[in-house]
């Protein structure tokens, strides 16, 4: 797959279409909001969910991690759906994240869905983590900079020969990033709501995530009309590509 790379507080970050943030200089990888386990916590309020989003958000992550083979990984909060989340873990589960995880410094951000550590599971639990001139953290905060967040699920739509496609998206403006959902079972907000517009003021680009590539294209600053023009971040051709391509489920 073709990261595509951008700038934040002078530091090089690669956003992967899988939906991860890597920093290569750091061989750091950033994940937001895997929700694990929320179909056993919607099933405990006697709402039937397919219980079969854990595993497959960790189908999807651990051959990120092999991919990368990263020395440190941080989990930006709302890693569980709720704070007993980690106790439901199934054993093929939990065994399968603690063997992918060993031999890496493990950080795990607190998010309003998981406040207290995962137990159990190797890592340290932190509120936030500021490493040189990026602070990451589960909620972001106006006009920081530097900043790596999560939370607000980002979604953006773009234009095609086929029709607007929606996708989970990134979302930059050289001073923050904000990170796709990863989970299975995690839905999005659009980038034109408040919550999301508002923390852009000036603008910025959202970068959709693809099957193998990013499609990126403006924000507009808010209460201005700029054109949107989709590019490939990793390919040729790319409005005549997304609409064809095999576009990750999310």
């Amino acid at each position: 797959m073709a990261a595509a790379p951008i700038h934040i507080a002078g530091e090089r970050l690669m956003l992967d279409p899988s939906g991860v943030l890597h920093w290569p200089a750091r061989r750091l990888l950033c994940v937001a909001d895997l929700h694990l386990e929320k179909g056993s916590a919607f099933a405990a309020r006697g709402q039937l969910l397919p219980p079969y989003d854990t595993r497959e958000t960790l189908a999807r992550l651990l051959p990120v991690l092999r991919l990368y083979a990263p020395r440190r990984i941080v989990f930006l909060g709302d890693s569980f759906h709720d704070a007993a989340g980690c106790t439901r873990l199934a054993a093929a589960d939990r065994a399968a994240l603690v063997q992918a995880l060993a031999g890496i410094e493990v950080t795990w951000i607190a998010g309003n869905h998981d406040p207290a550590p995962p137990i159990g599971l190797p890592g340290t639990a932190v509120d936030d983590l500021c490493d040189g001139p990026l602070t990451f953290r589960h909620i972001p905060v106006p006009r920081a900079v530097g900043e790596v967040a999560g939370h607000l699920h980002p979604r953006a739509t773009a234009p095609t020969r086929a029709g607007a496609v929606a996708r989970p998206c990134f979302v930059s403006d050289g001073r923050r990033v904000l990170l796709p959902a990863f989970g299975a079972y995690t839905g999005g907000l659009d980038t034109a709501d408040p919550a999301i517009a508002g923390l852009f003021p000036r603008g910025g680009r959202a970068f959709l995530l693809g099957g193998q590539r990013l499609y990126s294209f403006p924000l507009a600053p808010r209460r201005s009309s700029v054109a949107m023009k989709v590019e490939s971040h990793g390919g040729a051709g790319a409005l005549p590509l997304l609409a064809g391509i095999k576009l990750r489920n999310g």
